[in-house]
């Protein structure tokens, strides 16, 4: 991973209306993200991720802090966001136009049209076959598919996806998992991608951040986030016994012939050394590492992505 920073906010606070219906979307939200890495901001809906989004593209302004990317500032600074590739808020277009057409004059509006570049996005994207068509005729997914490829016209260094796999089927999920990964490894690009497909940006994220109103909560390498606490199961005799010697130390549950031990992975051998020092017949050791989603259900008080 790259040591160039590629987005980095300070304290960065959005606010709307005033007085009684003055609203903190975001508060003081302070992050840095390397370059040459798929970084997955997760939240609630209304947590503030789109918010935080339009402020780092400069469509709306912060009430406080700074914003950079690639150590610049965002604000006032149209040279910088040619750096940027976006697809915000569900993929725009012109309905009565074909899907070749509509990426042809957004890449004049860029001043970045190639038409061997626009042929080549509609492959990756797997919408060759339909370019020819009009939009009107799209389907959800379709027209996210050619939203990826208009993100990506300008050939940029940041990609910033908000839900790109709206609409899409599980085969259609895969394909851009697939492809954001290619993005980093294979471009060189650096993608931040907002999504409430937690399972997919388990698989697809190298870090990853949680807001919850408005506030970052945790940040992260995925693998360590995950390694830090599981589910450890114990098929023991005689239940009891095993029950007081760990709950002193582990938060633990018993059912049946089983007990649940919050714990990390790090300390099974401690129990089981406990365990058998204390003459408890063990059975069975299950580990079972906690998910992202319950990672993001604890960090946000069981709210819904």
């Amino acid at each position: 991973m790259s040591h160039t920073i590629a987005i980095q906010l300070e304290n960065v606070s959005k606010t709307f209306g005033r007085r009684r219906k003055r609203v903190e979307a975001v508060r003081q939200l302070s992050l840095e993200i390397s370059a040459g890495q798929v970084f997955g901001f997760l939240g609630p809906n209304g947590a503030g991720k789109s918010t935080t989004i339009r402020m780092m593209i400069d469509l709306i302004r912060p009430s406080a802090g700074n914003i950079l990317l690639y150590g610049r500032p965002v604000q006032n600074n149209p040279s910088l966001l040619r750096r940027v590739g976006a697809l915000v808020e569900g993929a725009a277009f012109y309905s009565f136009l074909t899907g070749r057409k509509n990426l042809e004059i957004l890449a004049r509006t860029r001043s970045c049209y190639d038409a061997s570049r626009i042929q080549k996005l509609l492959v990756q994207v797997d919408m060759a076959d339909h370019a020819d068509r009009k939009v009107q005729g799209y389907s959800t997914g379709m027209k996210q598919r050619l939203g990826l490829a208009a993100a990506l016209l300008n050939d940029p260094d940041l990609v910033i996806l908000d839900e790109p796999t709206n609409g899409l089927d599980p085969a259609g999920i895969q394909d851009v998992r697939l492809f954001i990964r290619d993005l980093v490894e294979k471009q060189g690009k650096t993608v931040f991608l907002s999504s409430h497909l937690l399972s997919e940006v388990e698989q697809v994220c190298d870090q990853v951040g949680i807001i919850h109103n408005g506030r970052l909560v945790r940040t992260g390498v995925v693998a360590e986030l995950l390694s830090t606490q599981a589910i450890i199961r114990l098929e023991v005799a005689p239940l009891e016994r095993a029950l007081g010697l760990l709950l002193p130390k582990w938060p633990t549950t018993a059912n049946g012939r089983w007990l649940e031990v919050q714990a990390t992975r790090d300390e099974v051998p401690e129990i089981v050394q406990q365990l058998v020092a204390a003459e408890v017949q063990l059975f069975q050791v299950i580990v079972q590492q906690q998910s992202l989603e319950d990672l993001f259900l604890a960090a946000t008080g069981g709210t819904d992505a």
